[in-house]
Order: structure tokens, then C-alpha cells, then sequence
């Protein structure tokens, strides 16, 4: 299989595409055959070597969206050709690569309406949204919350999901996306 690895820290010139074998899941482990990796600040950082989650000869990606090929032992709730979509491991590494070994427990099914590219775009951002509104914040419906930057990736989620908790959001946005941040469900939105 082909993946794209990092032999050493540096700019996005160190990544290499690499021939390897393709690999088997251990215990708690799915198979997939991916369909579409996410790109993502954290990729960088990895890359660069600011964050050191896992030694070298790494292969990089945190997101993925694909088809179940093989399941590891120990793992329920999925089985062979599940269209699946999640977050890798907790080193955030291996989806750039034609099969890749998430960890079950950050794996999901993929929502039917979405394809498999926009599911490989959404899960760290959206459990970054999650996290800072329910996990630190812990906001509850009816509280009234402010979201700048709520036309970028991670404010677009946190709208979304602040809504649909039944909070009140106030959003800031540039002029030009003031309509757009109201249709996720902003009440008040601020140039």
C-alpha cells in the first residue's frame, strides 16, 4: 500500500510516499480502506515535530473516512464493508495511507447524507467544538453563548451544536458571512 510518511521533523518537502505491506488490526483495531483523509493543523504540528505523540517513520493523517476491510479482536459494533468515519488513535497518525488502523472506540459509522470526503473533514474539529462548549464551558440550554470566528471551521460546528443544545448564540463573522452564520442557527450575529 502506499502512505505518505515522515522519516524526520521538518516542512512538508520530509513527507515521503512509501510502498509498505498492508497492515493487520490487532485487538481493538478496524481495517479500513480509506476513502478520504482529513488535513488539519494538528498534521503540521506533527510533522514539524511540535508535538511528539509517536516516534519517527510515522505515517501522518488524524482523520478518515473509508470501508471496513478486517476487524481486530475485542471489537463490536462494526462489521466487513461498513462505510465508517473517525478520528485515528490517540497519537492522531496513520490515515494518510490506503489502509489504516484506527482505534475502534474512535470510529463511527458514516452518517448516510454525508460523503466520504465531508465525514473525513469533521471529526477533530467537531469534538474540539464539543469539547470546548460542553467539556470547559459547561454550557446548558438556555444560556447564551459567544462564538467568534463563527464562519470558520471550528466556530461553524460550535454554532451548529450550541443551537441545537437549545443556547442562545451570539456569533461574530465577517460581513460577508453574516448570512451564512445565521443559517446555522446564530440569533445575533456581529460584524
Amino acid at each position: 500500500m502506499k502512505a505518505a510518511r515522515v522519516l524526520r521533523f521538518g516542512p512538508p518537502n520530509v513527507i515521503i510516499n512509501d510502498d509498505l505491506p498492508r497492515p493487520e488490526p490487532a485487538a481493538g483495531q478496524l481495517l479500513v480502506r480509506v476513502k478520504a483523509a482529513g488535513v488539519g493543523n494538528w498534521d503540521a504540528l506533527i510533522r514539524e515535530g511540535k508535538v511528539e505523540l509517536q516516534p519517527l517513520l510515522l505515517i501522518l493523517g488524524s482523520e478518515l473516512s473509508g470501508i471496513v476491510e478486517a476487524i481486530g479482536a475485542e471489537v463490536s459494533g462494526f462489521k466487513l464493508g461498513d462505510e465508517v468515519y473517525g478520528a485515528t488513535n490517540e497519537q492522531f497518525t496513520g490515515a494518510y495511507a490506503e489502509y489504516a488502523l484506527p482505534s475502534a472506540r474512535m470510529m463511527a459509522q458514516k452518517p448516510k447524507t454525508l460523503n466520504f470526503i465531508e465525514a473525513a473533514s469533521a471529526p477533530i474539529v467537531t469534538i474540539t467544538a464539543w469539547q470546548m462548549l460542553f467539556d470547559y464551558a459547561h454550557v446548558t440550554a438556555g444560556q447564551t453563548v459567544l462564538i467568534h470566528g463563527a464562519a470558520g471551521n471550528g466556530g461553524a460546528y460550535a454554532v451548529q451544536l450550541a443551537s441545537h443544545a437549545g443556547l442562545h448564540v451570539v456569533a461574530t463573522a465577517a460581513s460577508a458571512d453574516l448570512d451564512y452564520v445565521r443559517g446555522l442557527g446564530a440569533e445575533r450575529v456581529v460584524d
